[in-house]
């Protein structure tokens, strides 16, 4: 079994400790090395113990950021996942960048995805370190829109083969597939990703993209008309035309008006 040393980063005393045994219980492939109270311990962890991944508390109710780590200590041989109680901004910002980050209060299931992720993205690394030089771009793209909270132009995903980066202006329109998304880029070529249209629907830039139907997501930039004979279309630049949902229609208009 293939395993993964961390440390865990927390300035409350029980928070460390749930999930230093939650991690114990549900996931032996993480062997915890120790667990420290703010940044300046983090930093002296990390230089003793050279852990493969943090456990990292985004905002300690102290008030120090955990995001001040990233500052101040090379990223250059372990992962983060970020442990937060934030469920708005943050949680865009980690989707957008395709970030390893738990909410408290802490779900089994999603701990284990974590950890499934951060073994994944090992393989990978060690495979090709492009992938790693990928990882950390995200990471710095992540710090960066936090602290000023930029609408990123940019989306990260991650896949068997690697982590990928594309300009959402590339992005003709998404489609849903069940839980996955087949995203259709406007030089004709598709990637199918494994994150539902309804994250892409929160992630997505607002002024960019519109939901038209509960099975499709377009980017206004390459929209050409909107067609209104024996039902609703939205038709892109490409020529293909798309339905828009009748309760979406009053909203698709006003979108457009306003373009």
């Amino acid at each position: 079994m293939t395993k993964i040393t961390a440390i865990i980063v927390d300035d409350e005393y029980l928070a460390r400790e749930n999930l230093r045994m939650l991690l114990a219980d549900y996931c032996p492939e993480v062997e915890v090395l120790g667990t420290g109270e703010n940044v300046e311990e983090a930093r002296q962890l990390i230089a003793d113990k050279k852990p493969d991944a943090v456990f990292l508390d985004i905002r300690m109710p102290s008030g120090e950021e955990g995001l001040e780590l990233l500052d101040d200590v090379p990223i250059n041989n372990f992962q983060i996942v970020f442990v937060t109680a934030f469920k708005e901004h943050a949680i865009k910002a980690f989707n957008i960048n395709s970030i390893h980050y738990i909410l408290k209060p802490i779900d089994i299931d999603d701990l284990k995805e974590a950890v499934a992720k951060l073994l994944s993205y090992k393989k990978l690394f060690s495979q090709d370190s492009s992938n790693l030089e990928t990882y950390l771009e995200s990471i710095k793209n992540f710090s960066t829109t936090i602290h000023y909270q930029n609408e990123s132009n940019k989306i990260t995903i991650s896949y068997l083969k690697g982590i990928k980066i594309i300009e959402d202006n590339s992005i003709l329109y998404m489609e849903g597939d069940g839980n996955c998304t087949n995203i259709h880029f406007v030089d004709g070529t598709t990637f199918f990703d494994t994150r539902t249209l309804k994250i892409y629907d929160e992630i997505l830039n607002k002024k960019k993209f519109f939901r038209i139907h509960k099975k499709y997501i377009i980017n206004l930039n390459h929209l050409t008309d909107y067609l209104h004979d024996d039902g609703f279309f939205a038709k892109m630049k490409t020529g293909i035309k798309l339905p828009v949902s009748r309760a979406r229609v009053s909203d698709f208009i006003k979108i457009i008006k306003a373009l």
